[in-house]
């Protein structure tokens, strides 16, 4: 399927050309731009993905970088939330007027608190999070295949103009993302602290909790399917953690309030409880795998309908 030019006559900046910004520069890159620049510290990384052709500038000093997004009609933000918050507000006079940025961090209320305050008027911030990653760390990882048929939340606010708002879902679309979903930064950090943040802790604590080195040897797929976040990013992680604390606990508390129920239920050998429990949680689980192809089948045919137009 040809991919819409969505990007053409549009210059794009990625700051940080890691794992997520190696992949978002590749999947722009079908989206025609004009140039692909990328702002990183690590001068190694940038050569490679200017031998490989992912980028066609590079920068790595505060220099070079301002001079870069004068020129960027589109930035993508893909760092760390503190080291995305000291960025903005190094470069928060840099930017081109006009242009659209965005961001992948996983928590929100950093950036509500400490990057909008600050944010000029002449550019428009549409907060986002592509719902797709790896176990594999780094640029040498990236691969644009991890995007396909995945969710990507953005967080608009009453300051966003909604046009751009709309060109943003366009190019998040192309990239291979078939669910898009609105919600507040509060609603995100809450969400994410449960469907994201408190699953790498499980998988964490399970890993955690064993020394034994060959308990793959005696699985049959779930270990491995529970445990393989596990291998983990762990400054980036641990300060997501932190960052979202009072969310995140508040999750790890539910969570322990199930499993607490379940072992009860076990303790006392109650198999009709640990069978209705459950035959419920199945049904859950089949209900948000329905509504989300739902959804999916909805945002396809509303791009579909514009193509026709």
């Amino acid at each position: 399927m040809e991919i819409e030019q969505v990007l053409k006559n549009k210059s794009v900046v990625i700051i940080g050309l890691g794992l997520m910004g190696g992949a978002l520069a590749m999947a722009l890159r079908k989206e025609g731009p004009d140039w692909i620049g990328a702002i990183d510290t690590d001068s190694e990384v940038l050569e490679e993905a200017l031998d490989r052709g992912v980028i066609d500038q590079g920068e790595n000093d505060e220099e070079g970088a301002a001079r870069m997004l004068a020129q960027a009609d589109f930035v993508y933000f893909c760092l760390y939330p503190r080291t995305a918050v000291n960025c903005f507000k190094t470069h928060m006079g840099n930017f081109k007027p006009g242009a659209v940025i965005t961001d992948i961090t996983g928590v929100k209320q950093i950036l509500v608190d400490e990057v909008l305050p600050i944010l000029r008027d002449d550019v428009d911030f549409i907060m986002g999070h592509p719902m797709a990653g790896s176990e594999k760390e780094g640029f040498g990882g990236a691969d644009e295949g991890i995007f396909l048929g995945r969710n990507y939340i953005l967080v608009p606010m009453p300051q966003n103009d909604p046009d751009h708002i709309k060109w943003l879902k366009r190019v998040i679309y192309n990239m291979g993302f078939t669910n898009i979903v609105e919600t507040t930064p509060e609603g995100h950090d809450k969400k994410i602290g449960f469907t994201s943040q408190l699953c790498h802790v499980i998988a964490c604590a399970l890993i955690d909790c064993k020394e034994e080195r060959h308990l793959s040897d005696f699985e049959g797929g779930s270990f491995m399917d529970l445990t393989r976040i596990a291998m983990i990013n762990a400054p980036m992680w641990a300060e997501l953690f932190v960052s979202n604390r009072d969310a995140l606990l508040s999750q790890i508390d539910d969570f322990e309030n199930s499993m607490k129920i379940m072992r009860g239920m076990i303790e006392n050998s109650d198999e009709n409880g640990l069978s209705d429990l459950m035959y419920s949680v199945r049904k859950k689980r089949v209900t948000m795998e329905i509504d989300r192809k739902n959804r999916t089948l909805a945002i396809e045919n509303q791009f579909k309908h514009k193509e026709s137009e």
